[in-house]
């Protein structure tokens, strides 16, 4: 037996705009419960350059002596813990926004970075950490020299920039 069945277009597009609104409905309680818990994440980047890694982690507010930092097995943990300010009373808040209590981020790092050369410095609410990269790991000038009929043509390639010089043979 054979079925014939309409075809409607915007049917799906209804199917997938309901979809839609539950993932944003799911997504916005969620968002809630951030806004109500005691704990935070601060923002962090991460950039790489020839010698090092480094972070940057936003913790405005937070003293010097609240942080940790540990490197064990190539695995680097930031704690800490932003103290709310007991000299106001809560109850002549009209609304509090600020994340108050403590947090802990850890990150893998590669085996090119060096463990014994970490640097970690604090200054307006920026925590900066720099991990040297190990000497084998760090990017080395390579020349090739290519022979081509009667005149060779060297190529240096250093970082992704490429030179030509053409010598006579």
């Amino acid at each position: 037996m054979t079925y014939i069945t309409r075809f409607e277009p915007f049917r799906e597009f209804s199917t997938l705009q309901n979809q839609l609104n539950r993932v944003f409905q799911d997504f916005g309680r969620g968002n809630e419960e951030l806004l109500t818990s005691g704990t935070f994440v601060p923002a962090v980047d991460i950039y790489e350059d020839q010698h090092s890694l480094n972070l940057k982690l936003e913790v405005p507010g937070i003293e010097q002596k609240d942080l940790d930092i540990q490197l064990e097995n190539n695995t680097l943990t930031v704690r800490g813990e932003r103290k709310f300010e007991e000299e106001e009373k809560e109850e002549n808040f009209h609304r509090i926004e600020r994340r108050y209590g403590s947090f802990a981020r850890s990150f893998t790092l590669p085996n090119t970075v060096e463990t014994d050369n970490v640097q970690a410095v604090y200054e307006n609410g920026i925590l900066k950490i720099k991990l040297a990269k190990r000497a084998e790991a760090k990017p080395k000038q390579i020349k090739v020299t290519v022979a081509s009929g009667s005149a060779t043509t060297a190529k240096t390639i250093d970082s992704g920039k490429r030179s030509e010089k053409s010598a006579a043979a």
